[in-house]
């Protein structure tokens, strides 16, 4: 079936302890009257939780149904061979309004000793508060030991490597890295598609019932890298802002129409600033939508000055290594 449209899908929103307001506040997204609101899964294909295509001839189905049933027509011939059974790639938006557990998500070999699922994702940061940071990776130094008994004592944030952000800022969290999002931050996030998350830390924190939150201690000091230490953010203002085995992520800006797909494959784009159209459909900050290998030649046209999108591919199957940092 050849759309003639692109696809968008239902979003599911989640309360956290740390959530907030902003994506109402910032990108005009209606959220319930009450609530935290931490994380829009935007596009998500779990057990648990299915998107659902919103309009057109494909209304009402799940994602999990158009890669298993259309995968040709929607996500291209060039990804018939892979093995994945689900949708590979899981899309969010996540409002810290708090700062987050420091947590860690298994790399594939420990994942699958500890029963979890391995999780690489990117960050992108839509806006920052004064003073926000980001924590990733270790100070250089710090070993598996003095992390361990620093744990005991409840004082591992010095050890944790810090780093200042500003808005448009991103960066790549590979599994197994350390991490933890300061309050203040609202980004998207593009990620395996897993839901697995081990914390270590969380701020000695109590929920809304007075409890402490449960840790994962040994599952998390068998997941973290001990040599990652001081990553780098990407400041970069356009390109490839993450490149993985998994999924390369890009930054346009767009001050002219631009072919939206490579032959035989599909985007999924997020609106950053400003407005677009992609056949004849307008898409506004914070939208996700998904241009199928059908729609070939489809453009994107920006609608106004300063308009950025994100736009997200799978990587190739054949692709093994483990890249660390963006490429340039």
């Amino acid at each position: 079936m050849n759309l003639v449209t692109p696809l968008t899908f239902q979003p599911f929103l989640m309360e956290r302890l740390w959530g907030g307001r902003q994506m109402e506040t910032i990108l005009n997204i209606s959220l319930p009257p009450t609530g935290t609101i931490g994380e829009l899964w935007a596009i998500v294909d779990r057990p648990e939780t299915q998107s659902i295509v919103k309009e057109g001839p494909f209304r009402g189905k799940t994602i999990h149904e158009l890669w298993v049933e259309y995968r040709t027509s929607i996500f291209g011939s060039s990804r018939v061979a892979d093995p994945s059974p689900r949708f590979p790639l899981l899309c969010k938006i996540l409002d810290a309004t708090e700062t987050l557990s420091v947590q860690v998500h298994p790399p594939e070999t420990q994942a699958a000793l500890l029963g979890g699922e391995s999780k690489t994702e990117c960050w992108y940061l839509l806006h920052t508060q004064p003073g926000a940071i980001l924590y990733a990776g270790l100070r250089r130094g710090v070993t598996q030991e003095v992390f361990r008994n620093a744990l005991k004592t409840g004082s591992i944030e010095s050890l944790l490597y810090t780093l200042p952000v500003k808005n448009n800022d991103s960066m790549f969290i590979p599994s197994g890295r350390l991490h933890a999002i300061g309050k203040g931050i609202l980004l998207v996030e593009i990620q395996q598609n897993s839901d697995t998350t081990y914390r270590v830390f969380d701020w000695n924190r109590r929920d809304a019932q007075g409890h402490l939150r449960p840790l994962h201690i040994e599952e998390s000091m068998t997941s973290i890298d001990f040599s990652d230490y001081e990553p780098t953010l990407n400041d970069k203002a356009s390109g490839i802002i993450a490149n993985s085995p998994y999924f390369r992520v890009e930054k346009w800006n767009l001050d002219t129409p631009r072919l939206a797909i490579e032959p035989n494959d599909f985007g999924i784009f997020t609106c950053l600033t400003g407005s677009i159209t992609c056949a004849h459909q307008t898409y506004r900050p914070g939208d996700f939508f998904l241009v199928p290998a059908s729609m070939k030649t489809v453009q994107l046209l920006p609608c106004e000055r300063g308009t950025t999108v994100l736009r997200t591919r799978l990587q190739a199957t054949s692709i093994k290594k483990q890249v660390r940092s963006v490429a340039p």
